[in-house]
């Protein structure tokens, strides 16, 4: 599995959700409201003969912390199960994010709350998003 094709398939799907910067990549400076692919760990061999491999991306968005109950209903948006800002459905509708994977899934939302990134702070949350591919 390519890691960053999956990391780019995860930025180019959520680019559906208007207005949103989207990267695949931890940025320096967030510009809101902003998703990236923070994080991820890859569990090998899941399958015989390198056939499988899995990756748990954690991916954040974060939105501006200028007045409270704006920024949050915004981020709630965001976090919706669906609908057309919902990061789970821009993020599953091409669950082989242009083919770098066999499939994915965002499986949950945490970490609700305050951010800091460089000097600033952001209301924001992690998604966790199982990926599944080839090994080879």
């Amino acid at each position: 599995m390519d890691i960053e094709a999956v990391r780019s398939g995860l930025a180019a799907n959520a680019k559906a959700i208007t207005g949103l910067i989207c990267l695949p990549y931890t940025p320096d400076s967030v510009t809101p409201p902003m998703f990236f692919v923070a994080e991820y760990e890859i569990d090998f061999d899941r399958a015989f003969g390198r056939g499988l491999d899995e990756l748990t991306a954690t991916c954040r968005v974060l939105v501006s912390h200028a007045t409270d109950k704006q920024a949050q209903a915004k981020l709630d948006q965001y976090l919706t199960g669906g609908g057309p800002r919902s990061l789970k459905a821009a993020l599953q509708s091409d669950r082989t994010l242009g083919g770098a994977c066999d499939d994915s899934r965002v499986t949950r939302v945490f970490g609700y709350g305050l951010y800091e990134h460089g000097t600033s702070q952001f209301f924001g949350a992690q998604l966790s998003v199982h990926v599944i591919g080839s090994g080879a």
